[in-house]
């Protein structure tokens, strides 16, 4: 691909966000982080103590900190944990230090931003419980307390806060302790005094585990806009309810979270959950459905008094759809009882209770609409699929633990993976990390207990690892399309050079220069129809046409869309550009155009008018379109005559390309395209089979120069084999011999002519060359000038074409002039 192509990959991305500087500030105005001087970026501590913080001078001026102040830290997901001040002159301003152990208390890494709080009034702990984390003390000897706690709370006054975790040296072991109990307070300072108790059961590690990797806000990508909806609907009312008092409404009841499965929907509502600290409350929809009378009801009911007792808090109703359908359209007694007792629970909320109702559904449109009006689920949140540059958001959280070679390009990864909603690059990122390991199969032994150190720190996720793992997944939104990431590029296709050109200025360039079509308040098209014989290139044009603007290619047999059944074909077509929106940038390729866009009215025997019904929905397809998914259609026909002419009007299929015969030129130039990897007799001169192929296209073309190369192995075979013979019958083996074939020749091309033939009669393609004509004829020769200051313009009406239209209904004369 030419070097003008390369920022194609970037160029998308902004595309899909075009109208984000245009976009309203306010929508993501909860997302943005104020600027407080008492909110300092992490770094890493150059001690081990667990019991304080590194500022520099400057930052404790600031603050009114004097060193070995205590202050409170709050980091993410509602963690907070209390420290002495110290100062640190190397320090910049605005920078903390502090270490890992209290990085994990606060959830926070090393980058992120936490906030300090002055405590001036903190208590001294009469009595604290602690104990160790098990895996630390395996094999370990000797009074833990003695060892370990004492000389560390002795040599200094500990701040400490109940549910931290702290380490502690002792010689040459390190252990790991847990605040179980403090007394009076949640923190305070450990003094002599303080009475410390070690009785009871280690604490196993997997137990706080679960607690270290709880889902937050930064474990989320790709859906920025409704994260600040969800923010604002949730953590402002179990926050800041007196904002809503003041304004005199009531704070938002429910939301409704939608869209394809894998997007985050549970992600997003636990995030919710662990940053905002509120109670969580999970229904799984199907698992609250009983048979038992009553019992479905009952158990909705708990769910809302267990989270009421719990205020603030928020109910999740995963698949509401299961346990909510439409009351009209469902034949159970016991939905129809539990959407109303969901409807009495919803309405039957106090004002200030603090509760949040938040359900996730893939199917929207099949829930009771009476749950979906306001005051019950006030907002709906459409969480779609990511674009570009959420798919590189996603793929950045998911690779932040991984090892990845220096090779791996997350930008071009989230440039090729089109469709893909979160879970499908999780499982990617998983692949890829599978495909390093089993490369290394070689080195591990299974029978071993242990792995060499050497082999764990070769591990590393490369971009071929990433390449494989490409190849072999599919986007989970397109599972049942077969999409195709083609790899055909202008290069590959032989003359045509005008068409070529026309289709860079209609698909390419609203991609290159989105702001020219702002500029000029043009909206770009969407859609061309290529005609013409068979053969000459219309279904290669569209694929090169999705190569060169990076996008998807959903390739559409007209024949296969058609179906029997009553609707069955008009919803096939609704679910093929349902699937493009979905893998925007995408181009959808309808071959065969005529055989499902026949016009209106004319069908003889058509079953209940299922062509006319096709054509309508297509229409309402093309229109529906919305510029911001960047789905282009493409339709190819040998039948142009036959096609509806209200789908070739300006704003459809606006854009109409003749595809012609290649003439000598263009037959070189397909030639040349074809053999561009295959080795040639030096010599040998393709001018010649162009000038007599005359009438051929470049499917015919393509015939001969399979036979040549075919022609070519079968002699390189038969000689190979000759040779081998002819060595082993005179006793000698593994002999090194010269490739006796190492190019196609012109005898080749000579034995390939002989069984070539045109597939386009000279009959049908002066029937093309006519309807091309007429076309042409039809689009009209209106001379129009400004004369001057003068409103008036000449022009001569188009002449009237005699020639009728191929197929004699001579309609098309009406919808070009």
């Amino acid at each position: 691909m030419s070097d003008d192509k390369k920022p194609l990959h970037h160029n998308l991305a902004d595309a899909s966000g075009a109208d984000a500087s245009k976009e309203d500030l306010t929508a993501t105005a909860i997302l943005r982080r104020k600027k407080k001087d008492n909110a300092l970026i992490v770094d890493d501590a150059t001690s081990d103590d667990n019991s304080i913080i590194a500022l520099s001078p400057n930052t404790m001026e600031k603050l009114e900190l004097f060193r070995g102040d205590a202050v409170i830290i709050k980091g993410k997901k509602r963690k907070d944990t209390v420290l002495i001040v110290v100062s640190d002159d190397d320090l910049e301003d605005g920078v903390c230090r502090v270490n890992r152990v209290v990085r994990n208390n606060l959830r926070v890494r090393l980058g992120d931003v936490i906030t300090v709080h002055p405590c001036p009034d903190i208590k001294y702990l009469k009595r604290i419980s602690i104990l160790p984390i098990a895996d630390t003390i395996e094999g370990l000897t000797g009074d833990i307390f003695e060892v370990f706690l004492k000389p560390y709370f002795v040599e200094a006054y500990r701040p400490v806060r109940k549910g931290d975790l702290f380490t502690v040296r002792g010689g040459m072991r390190q252990v790991e302790f847990k605040v179980v109990e403090t007394d009076p307070a949640e923190f305070g300072i450990v003094s002599q005094d303080t009475v410390i108790h070690t009785e009871g059961d280690p604490i196993n590690r997997e137990d706080e585990e679960g607690n270290l990797n709880e889902v937050g806000y930064d474990d989320i990508g790709g859906v920025r806009k409704q994260m600040a909806q969800i923010r604002e609907l949730v953590e402002l009312p179990l926050r800041h309810p007196q904002l809503f008092k003041s304004i005199g409404i009531k704070p938002p009841r429910g939301i409704l979270m939608y869209g394809p499965p894998g997007t985050g929907k549970t992600l997003m509502a636990r995030a919710v959950a662990n940053e905002t600290g509120a109670f969580f409350f999970l229904i799984n929809g199907p698992e609250i459905m009983s048979k038992m009378a009553g019992e479905s009801e009952s158990n909705l009911r708990k769910a809302f008094e267990e989270a009421e007792k719990n205020a603030p808090s928020i109910i999740f109703i995963d698949e509401i759809d299961s346990i909510a359908p439409k009351r009209d359209k469902t034949n159970g007694e016991v939905e129809r009882r539990v959407v109303s007792q969901l409807l009495t629970l919803m309405d039957g909320m106090k004002a200030r209770s603090n509760i949040v109702v938040i359900a996730a559904t893939n199917r929207p449109n099949s829930i009771d609409p009476a749950l979906r009006r306001f005051g019950r689920f006030d907002r709906e949140v459409d969480i779609g699929i990511p674009d570009p540059t959420g798919r590189l958001e996603i793929l950045r959280i998911h690779t932040k633990n991984m090892k990845l070679a220096d090779d791996v390009d997350l930008e071009a990864i989230a440039s090729e993976t089109h469709g893909y909603v979160g879970s499908d690059l999780a499982s990617l990122c998983s692949e890829a990390a599978m495909q390093q390991i089993r490369e290394k199969m070689d080195l591990i032994d299974l029978e071993e207990e242990t792995i060499d150190a050497e082999v764990l720190d070769s591990l590393g996720v490369t971009m071929d690892n990433f390449r494989f793992a490409l190849g072999i997944s599919n986007p989970s939104a397109l599972r049942e399309t077969v999409v195709q990431s083609v790899n055909v590029t202008w290069d590959d296709i032989g003359g045509l050079d005008k068409i070529k050109q026309e289709l860079k200025e209609t698909v390419e360039y609203p991609v290159l220069h989105p702001e020219m079509y702002t500029k000029f308040g043009l909206s770009p098209s969407k859609g061309v129809l290529f005609y013409g014989p068979p053969g000459t290139g219309k279904t290669l044009l569209a694929k090169a046409v999705a190569t060169e603007v990076s996008a998807n290619f959903i390739s559409v047999k007209g024949p296969e869309l058609l179906s029997m059944w009553f609707g069955e074909s008009e919803s096939n077509i609704r679910d093929i550009f349902d699937k493009a929106r979905a893998a925007a940038p995408c181009v959808v390729f309808l071959d065969e155009l005529d055989s499902i866009a026949k016009a209106r009215g004319g069908s003889v025997g058509d079953a209940g008018g299922a062509t006319d019904r096709v054509v309508n929905q297509l229409l309402t397809e093309m229109d529906g379109m919305n510029a911001k998914k960047n789905v282009f259609v493409i339709g190819a026909t040998n039948r142009p005559d036959q096609i509806d002419p209200a789908l070739l009007r300006p704003g459809r299929l606006d854009q109409l390309i003749y595809v012609p015969l290649p003439d000598q030129a263009g037959r070189l130039s397909i030639l040349k395209a074809q053999l561009r990897k295959t080795p040639l007799e030096p010599g040998l001169s393709l001018d010649e089979i162009a000038k007599s192929t005359n009438g051929f296209s470049g499917a015919d073309l393509s015939y001969i120069v399979q036979r040549s190369a075919k022609f070519a192995i079968k002699e390189s075979i038969e000689a190979s084999i000759k040779a081998n013979e002819e060595a082993t019958a005179a006793g000698e083996e593994d002999v090194e011999m010269e490739d006796p074939v190492p190019y196609i020749t012109r005898e080749h091309f000579e034995e390939a002519m002989k069984t070539a033939a045109r597939s386009v009669s000279d009959s049908e393609l002066r029937r093309y060359e006519s309807y091309a004509a007429q076309i042409q004829a039809s689009r009209g020769t209106l001379n129009f000038r400004f004369s001057g200051n003068s409103s008036s313009a000449s022009s001569t009406a188009p002449a009237a074409s005699s020639e009728p239209a191929l197929g004699g209904e001579g309609e098309d004369d009406d919808l070009y002039n």
